[in-house]
């Protein structure tokens, strides 16, 4: 006989078994779906590391008689210009960003406003316009040294075009990046630390010392990092001012040389430099942290004089890393117009806008997936191949040229072999050049991405779940207007960057193809530095417009 319990659990089940088969397939796919968006994940580190694994296999290659003259005759001199590049530099830029950081946020002086964000404007000047401009105005023939033999001073001012020239020329066009970082940490600390060192009987200048900035430390030396990295990296100034570094003795391998295992061993050397400043970098973020605490904003009286100094200090960087080259630009092109625009133009712009839309465009989407898949596993792997993922940056555009371009230009052999062609077919077109701009300027879309992405709360991601069960109108609804800010922010910063760089279309061009960057580059070559103004010129007004964006979301700090 059957009881009535036995009748009771018997009856429940078949809806427990449904129960358990729904558990089952919900977690069945979502184990689905998080090995898949890892491995796409994966996928994307992988493809932004195989430039970087390329160049490091180079020296299972070795050339030893192209070795023996470059290490006789180049290496000695490009790890002693490198050396003193980086010095002055960090010493410089290091000064100049700090001084300029303290008293546009600590003190009240005459363009104190203006100056605060004014400061940031180098930025959107390349470190080869700057180059070419400053030579040509302190040139022989330059407007400085005519104007003083039209006063009858004929005293010659010494050669700038030099490794100490291309030095103090670097520091100014990388200055605000120390200058940035250390005028968010003085803000952060406020009035308050300042006159609490002063009720312990010390004067401003040794509070500034003692106090302000020890805690502004971490910062600076960030900032002077990331200079670091760019003096690493930069190409055009050095070329400009004839001075030989890593990167342009990777250049003249390639195409001087004509050693593309060579310029990869080069590349490899560089690499191992680089690898050294980021981990410094990554030391000092963790100890600096993420966050900045908002101090107080208000600021200081000071003596007449030392206004009147602050004032003079801040015109007189602001002119000499902006106003004055911004300006000749404009003469240069005024000067040279008629005679140096031409139908060309119209092939120099419509080549940067469409690579630096595809490659802005391609990035950005990328950036949406890393920082989606980020957010919904957070683990160790994750973050792991994130970072592979955004690694390119640190890596100079010279390096991801030869990269890229080995291992396409073996596929296009492999199919000739195979007789699928007839010629090289990758080698040379924009593929190459999309892949190694990608690569370059990955993390420069993916940080606004993630950071606008960070803003969705866990809340707000629930309260989308329980409004709608479609993936796409969670998206459409919820999800993209979090993200439009961050994605525009993406496109514009990446945009610009491609628009400005140089090394990588210039070596992976096909011939014939040129950019705003590449008309640069051969109009400097030759000392046409008026010819070179009218690109130089439109260039710099693009790049405007991340500085803008920077002065955004620094005056949150502010």
């Amino acid at each position: 006989m059957i009881t009535t319990p036995d009748a009771s659990v018997s009856e429940q089940d078949p809806i427990s078994s449904r129960a358990d088969d729904n558990q089952t397939v919900s977690q069945d796919h979502a184990l689905r779906k998080r090995i898949i968006s890892k491995s796409v994940l994966g996928l994307i580190s992988l493809f932004m590391l195989v430039p970087i694994l390329i160049v490091l296999l180079s020296w299972t290659q070795p050339v030893a008689d192209i070795w023996t003259h470059m290490a006789e005759y180049v290496l000695p001199q490009v790890l002693k210009n490198t050396a003193i590049l980086l010095f002055m530099v960090a010493v410089i830029s290091g000064t100049i960003g700090t001084v300029l950081a303290w008293v546009t946020s600590m003190y009240r002086f005459p363009g104190q406003r203006f100056f605060s964000w004014a400061l940031m404007l180098p930025l959107a000047i390349p470190a080869y316009v700057l180059a070419f401009v400053t030579i040509g105005i302190v040139d022989f023939s330059g407007p400085l040294q005519t104007g003083l033999r039209d006063f009858g001073i004929t005293t010659a001012i010494p050669s700038i075009r030099n490794v100490w020239g291309a030095g103090l020329v670097l520091s100014l066009a990388f200055y605000p990046y120390v200058y940035l970082l250390a005028r968010q940490a003085f803000l952060s600390q406020g009035r308050r630390a300042i006159e609490a060192g002063q009720m312990l009987g010390l004067s401003r200048s040794r509070v500034f010392f003692r106090l302000a900035l020890p805690q502004a430390l971490p910062w600076i030396i960030g900032g002077l990092l990331l200079a670091s990295m760019e003096t690493l990296a930069d190409f055009g100034a050095v070329s400009v001012f004839n001075v030989d570094t890593f990167t342009t003795a990777i250049y003249k391998a390639w195409f001087g040389f004509f050693s593309l295992t060579t310029a990869a061993q080069l590349a490899a050397l560089l690499i191992g430099v680089i690898f050294i400043v980021v981990l410094f970098e990554q030391y000092w973020q963790a100890k600096r942290g993420n966050s900045i605490t908002q101090g107080s904003n208000q600021r200081f009286d000071a003596s007449t004089p030392a206004k009147i100094g602050m004032s003079l200090l801040c015109t007189f960087v602001f002119l000499l890393a902006f106003l004055v080259p911004f300006f000749q630009l404009i003469y240069w092109t005024a000067l040279n117009f008629r005679q140096d625009f031409d139908a060309r133009y119209i092939d120099f712009v419509t080549n940067s806008l469409m690579i630096a839309s595809m490659t802005t465009v391609f990035i950005a989407f990328l950036a949406v997936i890393i920082a989606w898949i980020k957010r919904q596993y957070p683990d160790k792997s994750t973050k792991l191949m994130t970072t592979l993922a955004n690694l390119g940056y640190v890596v100079p555009g010279t390096v991801l040229a030869v990269g890229i371009f080995i291992p396409i230009a073996w596929l296009d052999n492999q199919m000739i072999a195979f007789g699928i062609t007839s010629q090289q077919v990758l080698s040379g077109s924009v593929i190459v050049m999309l892949l190694a701009l990608s690569t370059r300027f990955m993390t420069v879309s993916f940080q606004p991405v993630d950071r606008q992405l960070q803003r969705l709360t866990v809340n707000q991601e629930a309260a989308a779940k329980l409004l709608s069960d479609s993936a796409y109108q969670r998206w459409r609804h919820v999800m993209l207007p979090v993200l439009s800010p961050g994605v525009l922010t993406a496109l514009l910063m990446g945009f610009v960057e491609v628009m400005k760089e140089m090394p990588i279309t210039l070596m992976t061009r096909r011939q014939g193809w040129d950019t705003l960057a590449v008309r640069v580059f051969e109009m400097t070559s030759e000392g046409m530095w008026g010819r070179a103004a009218l690109p130089s010129l439109l260039i710099v007004l693009v790049g405007l417009l991340p500085v803008w964006i920077l002065l955004r979301q620094s005056d949150k700090h502010s």
